[in-house]
């Protein structure tokens, strides 16, 4: 049977089972893919020429290092504000504005750099400023993906993704490097890698106005303010526990790989004596092994479980920086680094298909840019602590304590595992009934609200209903409930009482728009241990503020819409 997504038509579903390039059949998502892999090539370029423009203005590993920091600390310091802004604003307007901000940042720093007005610190601050952009950026970016392609077809998509990135990741360093030393001053030839850098952002601002956008979730609701939505994705990922896990495996995997890529150059230059194009090989051979990953990756999953690929992927990485550590020989360390290319796709790939695949749309940008901040952070946190090591000791000590951290927090990482059992079934419920009306004159933005429910459950039923309705409690605090209680009647035990805070009765409304059809199974679980054939019955209360004067009264609002 043909699968449906609104904006791309039919994908047959024996297709989408025998290959892990079927999305590039999607034209909308061929000409992103294309428009985005030149884009990354320019990327790889300027941060192999800026990483060897830094080693020439100074010769502190830390100031190197912090390169990497500068590249991944405004996604630390941005990504829920990105992933908030991504699911309230029309996400093609504002990649369009970040895409740019991207192309006038790389620009600029271009211009300073031809004409020799750079210094470590200038530098820092535009690669800081071109990475605001691309936090800004990356959640709606990444959160797109679901509008392009059937949702069966979102591992293979993350898999071609990858290896976009990796792909530039491969050749970029390589040219980046070669580009910097074909010209005899560093200037001369970091200035050209950004100016090119900076063009290659014009092609996804192409592609990105030509899309005619269909979101898969719009809300007949007004939008969510951004300190509110901010808060209501942090709470979805207090209550998700799947979500949890993708991001405690991302922040402990990633804090000690920085190492790798903040003090690459400073091995390269130090410790294995070449220029800016043996750095641009090393660099590149991630690249390449990620390249290989992430081409093969469709059945490496087949094969093995995400548990396993992690642990592998670990495990493999511990001696990569060991070797970085001890040995010099450039002969086993472009092959040992091809294959912690492939080990790095492998894991960020795997984590990223976890995220995407355990959250609704309503909330993906938000769950997304949570992702990347920690991701992020911990190649950000683990590059200061990392560079400085390297200045205050040496940087084998930095790379072996690296190793022997990642090889400690293994046992703790493992414990959390994703891609587990089945994945739950995210497609928004359809109620039956209209939304309750409310009887008192008042502001939908008025609360907070309190939402009681009164079931009658047999003695027998008592154990199997409080397992069904704390599985609940999940999803009304997923969904916007700030706080959740079930009672039972201390005079008859039948009785119980489910009750949950909403901040407004705008907030309530936004609940049921937010419901699974994952969510309902669970609601319709605790309804079936419901004694009576009527619904249980559910009242609607909103908190008494002190008035003056007398007030009309206004007969109760209820009914089983909850």
């Amino acid at each position: 049977m043909p699968l449906e997504s609104p904006n791309i038509g039919p994908v047959d579903h024996t297709e989408i089972k025998s290959s892990g390039f079927t999305p590039l059949t999607i034209p909308l998502f061929r000409d992103r893919w294309i428009a985005s892999t030149i884009s990354s090539v320019g990327t790889w370029m300027q941060d192999t020429a800026g990483t060897w423009l830094m080693t020439s203005l100074t010769a502190s590993p830390l100031l190197v290092a912090l390169m990497q920091t500068a590249a991944s600390l405004p996604v630390l310091l941005l990504g829920l504000l990105a992933g908030a802004t991504a699911d309230i604003f029309d996400r093609r307007k504002l990649l369009i504005f970040w895409q740019t901000w991207m192309l006038a940042s790389v620009g600029v720093l271009a211009i300073l750099t031809f004409v020799g007005y750079v210094s470590p610190w200038t530098l820092l601050a535009f690669t800081f400023l071109l990475n605001i952009g691309s936090a800004m950026n990356n959640p709606a970016w990444q959160a797109i993906v679901p509008e392009l392609v059937p949702r069966e077809l979102i591992p293979d998509t993350v898999s071609l993704n990858a290896a976009s990135n990796n792909l530039a990741r491969a050749v970029g360093p390589a040219l980046g490097g070669l580009m910097v030393a074909a010209f005899q001053r560093v200037h001369t030839g970091a200035g050209s890698v950004f100016a090119l850098n900076a063009l290659s952002f014009a092609g996804v601002i192409w592609v990105l106005v030509n899309w005619k956008r269909i979101p898969l979730f719009k809300s007949a609701l007004p939008s969510e303010r951004i300190a509110g939505s901010i808060r209501s994705g942090l709470r979805y990922v207090r209550y998700a526990p799947d979500l949890q896990s993708s991001l405690v495996r991302a922040f402990t995997y990633t804090f000690f790989i920085s190492a790798i890529w903040s003090l690459l150059a400073v091995v390269a230059k130090r410790d294995l004596k070449q220029g800016p194009l043996g750095y641009g090989i090393l660099n590149g051979s991630l690249g390449l092994g990620a390249v290989v990953a992430a081409t093969t990756l469709h059945r490496i999953r087949q094969r093995f479980s995400a548990d396993q690929i992690l642990a592998t992927s670990t495990l493999y990485n511990v001696v990569v920086l060991l070797v970085l550590a001890f040995v010099r020989s450039p002969l086993i360390i472009i092959p040992t680094l091809v294959l912690s290319g492939a080990a790095w796709t492998s894991t960020m790939s795997t984590i990223n298909v976890s995220v995407q695949l355990s959250v609704p749309a309503w909330v993906q940008a938000r769950a997304l840019g949570t992702y990347m901040t920690t991701f992020q952070g911990g190649m950000a946190l683990g590059a200061i602590l990392w560079g400085y090591i390297a200045e205050h000791t040496s940087t084998p000590i930095a790379l072996t304590t690296a190793a022997c951290g990642l090889l400690i927090t293994f046992p703790f990482a493992r414990r959390f595992h994703i891609l587990q059992g089945p994945l739950p079934d995210h497609t928004p419920y359809q109620w039956k009934h209209p939304a309750p009306q409310l009887a008192i004159d008042t502001e939908p933005t008025v609360g907070p609200v309190r939402i009681s429910i009164e079931y009658t459950v047999p003695l027998e039923n008592y154990a199997e209903f409080t397992s069904a309705i704390h599985q609940l409690r999940g999803v009304r605090l997923r969904d916007g409930a700030i706080r959740w209680g079930i009672y039972r009647d201390a005079i008859d035990p039948k009785h119980l009482n489910e009750t949950f805070i909403m901040e407004s009765w705008l907030d309530f409304l936004r609940s049921r728009e937010r419901i699974t059809a994952a969510d309902e199974a669970i609601r319709a679980r605790v309804r079936a241990l419901h004694e009576h054939d009527e619904p249980p019955k559910t009242t609607y209360q909103i908190y008494a503020r002190e008035v003056a004067g007398p007030v009309r009264e206004h007969p109760p609002t209820s009914d089983g819409a909850h």
